[in-house]
């Protein structure tokens, strides 16, 4: 099973980065040589992502401390382990494949933010997606689900509007994100499995 999903991931991660005359187009259609007043929104976005993958995380471990709410707790510390599962898939796959930045290959994309790293996949996108994942799944409640999913699509958004990153970047980031977060949940759900069946003495 695990050989089978690092085999369908490495087809992916070739298709995103052979996709080059469909990525570019959307990329061009997305972002604008002008300044314009959605700008500062989608940096202001983009900036707020890394707060807010470390908010989410502490925000409900404290609360659940404060309330002893053992459940919370416990989906606090998954929701962090998915955010530090991402950022290490993420960033071991970006200096290897080392993809040049939209802006650095295509001069007519304007750079609207800072960008470091290689481009693929997008760390933004991924760790918003693994947070929005991770607190769906713990929380599967429409007031919760939307939101996250929301605040995930338009930080992924943000990225191609400031021209940092291509379409398959972002895209790529977001089942990264995504899949270390289900991973992390399903783990979760054994151990509380097999914590049940050892308190209840079941064999």
């Amino acid at each position: 099973m695990k050989q089978r999903l690092l085999i369908l991931l490495f087809l992916f991660i070739q298709v995103c980065i052979h996709s080059q005359n469909i990525d570019i187009r959307m990329l061009r259609s997305i972002n604008s040589s002008e300044t314009l007043p959605s700008d500062n929104f989608f940096r202001f976005v983009s900036n707020s992502d890394a707060f807010v993958v470390a908010g989410v995380p502490v925000g409900m471990a404290v609360t659940g401390l404060i309330n002893k709410d053992k459940e919370l707790f416990r989906n606090a510390c998954v929701t962090a382990v998915a955010s530090a599962l991402n950022a290490g898939i993420t960033n071991a796959l970006k200096y290897p494949i080392n993809r040049d930045r939209p802006f650095v290959t295509y001069p007519e994309i304007t750079k609207k933010s800072k960008a470091g790293s290689p481009s693929f996949p997008s760390g933004h996108a991924s760790s918003a997606f693994a947070t929005a994942t991770s607190v769906s799944l713990s929380y599967p409640k429409w007031y919760i689900i939307v939101p996250s999913y929301l605040y995930a699509g338009t930080v992924a958004y943000s990225r191609m509007d400031l021209g940092v990153h291509y379409p398959s970047d972002v895209l790529a980031g977001a089942v990264i994100g995504s899949g270390c977060a289900y991973l992390t949940w399903k783990v979760n759900q054994k151990l509380l499995i097999k914590k049940k069946h050892k308190a209840c003495g079941c064999p």
